[in-house]
């Protein structure tokens, strides 16, 4: 059995892989949900409403979605059920921070609410696949910037964190073979850099959601952790699908509070995995 199989199971979890059913998120700045199922039911598409995602739906289709007049004019951003959380969570509005941002399902979900919505990406190749997004959905309420999120200097309301991280096995069925513990922490140093530069840019009343598409306690909890103790913010209570954050791993314990992240287990969600922190400074 594959370790982070086992790692799984003492967290009380057992999971066997799965393909998680397709998902859309209605852009509501060309369309309203009622029109776009509509649209796609007379084409033979069925949706089932997402309960945590007000504009988003389960989709089953005999084609592929990605060729419909409807996502070509930019009705709808395909985007997975879990992937859709962080931003309901952080609750955007004014200017906006998403400091990791291509391809852009959450900057463009983003821009659905703030007034202005400054999108950062390090890897200079991914940008073109930003901006396309951005066109496609009309989206013009957007400054990208090719910048590292470790490098970003302001102060700011509302920010996102979708830290870069290893990922799981419901978004690559070679993750278990390829993955290593040894990857999982250099990816978690990586994750308190953001996370600490995110954090000075705070301000005072602040907002900053950190997600994690990762079940690996090294970047989810315990990141998390590491903040709570090296900067003064606090953590605040989600609602939203999900289990609270771990209150330990392996024998470490962590901040109390810590329970009010939420950890969303694919066996249990029916979704790839997340992981969803939200803070207040």
């Amino acid at each position: 059995m594959s370790e982070f199989l086992k790692r799984y199971k003492e967290m009380g979890q057992e999971i066997v892989p799965f393909k998680p059913p397709t998902a859309i998120r209605t852009n509501i700045l060309k369309i309203t949900p009622q029109e776009l199922r509509k649209r796609l039911e007379e084409r033979g598409v069925k949706l089932t409403k997402i309960p945590y995602s007000p504009y988003g739906f389960i989709v089953e289709s005999r084609f592929a979605l990605s060729s419909t007049p409807e996502h070509l004019l930019g009705y709808f951003y395909i985007q997975e059920a879990a992937s859709q959380v962080p931003v309901e969570v952080l609750k955007p509005k004014g200017i906006t921070v998403d400091c990791c941002a291509a391809p852009g399902g959450k900057t463009t979900q983003m821009a659905m609410y703030s007034d202005i919505v400054l999108a950062y990406e390090s890897n200079f190749k991914r940008i073109d696949g930003l901006k396309n997004n951005l066109e496609r959905l009309g989206i013009s309420n957007c400054i990208v910037y090719n910048l590292d999120a470790r490098k970003i200097e302001g102060n700011f309301d509302k920010i996102l964190v979708d830290a870069p991280c290893s990922g799981n096995m419901l978004a690559d069925s070679e993750w278990l073979d390829k993955q290593t513990l040894k990857n999982v922490v250099q990816r978690s140093e990586l994750q308190k850099e953001i996370l600490g530069n995110m954090i000075r840019c705070m301000n005072s009343g602040g907002e900053l959601v950190y997600s994690t598409c990762s079940l690996e306690p090294e970047e989810d909890e315990m990141v998390v952790d590491w903040a709570l103790k090296k900067f003064d913010v606090e953590l605040m209570r989600i609602d939203t699908v999900g289990d609270p954050g771990l209150a330990e791993f392996q024998g470490k314990q962590f901040d109390d509070s810590i329970k009010y992240c939420r950890r969303l287990w694919p066996n249990k969600t029916k979704t790839q995995g997340f992981f969803v922190a939200k803070f207040k400074r």
